[in-house]
């Protein structure tokens, strides 16, 4: 049993030192070496030794479960003093608060515990690090998973030596971000009020201590929330930061909350006075906030039908994005059409807007296409003019370029290639090559680590 434990701990320690940056000491001198632990610097195996002997008293690792930051063993430096301190996650079933976060400090080169945090639920649902208060220490912001339905945030500060809990709330997600661009980050929490309705807290620096600023009702559930919604950090017209919060019903609408900082209090900017509710309300197409045309603005997405070119065909939607004011006044600044299914998304002229329809449809198990057709009277009325194929398969390269198809893009087992219909050359909006190519773009999937 010592030796698993060991060999736990070695390979927590050995994982952790590939990312800091103070484990050069860790080498492989021969290829026997990689079937063997590889030896320790001196410091680790100290802390090693620590950490054994809480396993050892029954205590298992219990890593956060979602985020970023997801090791057992972790490296921070918690008081901007330029050295790291080690944090590692734990469960002790029969305490009366299991889970427990034992953070070690260096003195004289070696590590000594020198605090740990206890918190009771199911687990440790998540944990980051950042100054709140710009003075160089981190607060760890720490998400207790206490029930199915429960979780609690906990934000500590170290920097009398002991850890004190700065605040405690219930939470669905939260946010990190600089919402009255003063350098320093705001923490938002998200949960629901005591009628079940929405609410976003903002909790500032105020006295020397975390606590809340200002609240605003959101239009978002936080069952919407949690079916696909996402919270998304951007900026509004003026390039004033903002917090964009979105749900997905059941009925697959999507509503969206745009929340930014007037006057030193967090306002809904998007939220009616008259309903309640927010303004931005579409179909969902798994399409979130972001700054789609690079102009340093965060737009939103709102997808809009598009004429069936034939009686069985599926429904397609072009995609209109617009950017708000802080007014909560939108402005639209580019349409899209998004292949979601195939990853590509092409940037609609304004000329095509309301002369259009779209069908895709299979080619063969490994090539789909997209037809954009010139919209008429009457389902003889539609004309071709573009085609759009995702090609995979062996045969992909000879396929790309056959009948008058062009590449567009390359993926490593993808090509993405189109073609120019005859009625595309006879029409006054039509497009040459080089246009369809610039617009032309890969959907690029963000690295989803979890949520906070």
């Amino acid at each position: 049993m010592r030796k698993i434990l060991r060999f736990g701990v070695m390979l927590a320690l050995v994982l952790l030192c590939t990312t800091a940056s103070g484990c050069s000491g860790l080498k492989f001198s021969s290829a026997d070496d990689l079937y063997s632990l590889p030896s320790l610097p001196a410091e680790y195996e100290n802390l090693e030794s620590q950490i054994n002997d809480i396993l050892a008293d029954g205590a298992e690792y219990a890593a956060p479960v979602s985020g970023s930051n997801i090791q057992p063993v972790q490296m921070a430096d918690l008081n901007g003093d330029g050295q790291e301190e080690a944090l590692v996650f734990m469960r002790k079933a029969d305490d009366d608060k299991p889970l427990k976060i034992y953070i070690f400090g260096t003195r004289n080169g070696t590590y000594e515990q020198i605090a740990v945090i206890e918190g009771s639920g199911s687990s440790i649902y998540s944990v980051v690090y950042s100054d709140l208060n710009g003075d160089g220490h981190n607060e760890l912001i720490v998400g207790w998973k206490v029930a199915s339905e429960l979780q609690i945030l906990s934000v500590y500060t170290l920097r009398s030596g002991e850890p004190v809990e700065l605040m405690r709330t219930n939470y669905v997600k939260y946010a990190l971000t600089d919402l009255d661009d003063n350098g320093v980050q705001e923490l938002v929490t998200l949960h629901a009020d005591n009628q079940g309705g929405g609410v976003a807290d903002l909790y500032t620096w105020q006295s020397g201590t975390l606590a809340l600023r200002s609240s605003a009702a959101i239009s978002v559930t936080m069952a919407e929330l949690n079916n696909l919604g996402r919270v998304t950090t951007g900026t509004i017209q003026d390039g004033k930061p903002a917090l964009y919060v979105v749900g997905v019903g059941d009925s697959s609408s999507q509503i969206t909350d745009i929340l930014t900082m007037s006057k030193g209090d967090l306002v809904n900017i998007v939220l009616s006075d008259i309903t309640g509710a927010s303004s931005i309300v579409a179909h969902s197409m798994s399409l979130y906030p972001t700054d789609i045309n690079g102009d340093g603005v965060t737009e939103v997405p709102v997808p809009v039908v598009l004429p069936s070119p034939g009686e069985n065909s599926e429904s397609s939607y072009r995609v209109e994005w617009y950017s708000y004011d802080a007014e909560g006044q939108p402005k639209a600044v580019v349409s899209t059409y998004h292949d979601i299914d195939d990853g590509w998304y092409l940037t609609l002229p304004d000329t095509w807007l309301g002369r259009i329809a779209v069908n895709r449809s299979l080619s063969g198990s490994d090539e789909t296409v997209v037809t954009f057709f010139i919209r008429g009277q009457g389902l003889d009325g539609y004309q071709d003019f573009l085609k759009i194929y995702t090609i995979t398969g062996a045969s992909r390269e000879v396929k790309a370029v056959r009948d008058k198809r062009f590449i567009l893009k390359r993926q490593a087992e993808t090509i993405f290639s189109a073609r120019l219909q005859d009625a595309n050359n006879a029409w006054e909006y039509g497009m040459t090559e080089d246009q369809l190519r610039s617009g032309f773009s890969l959907i690029t999937t963000e690295w989803n680590t979890g949520d906070y």
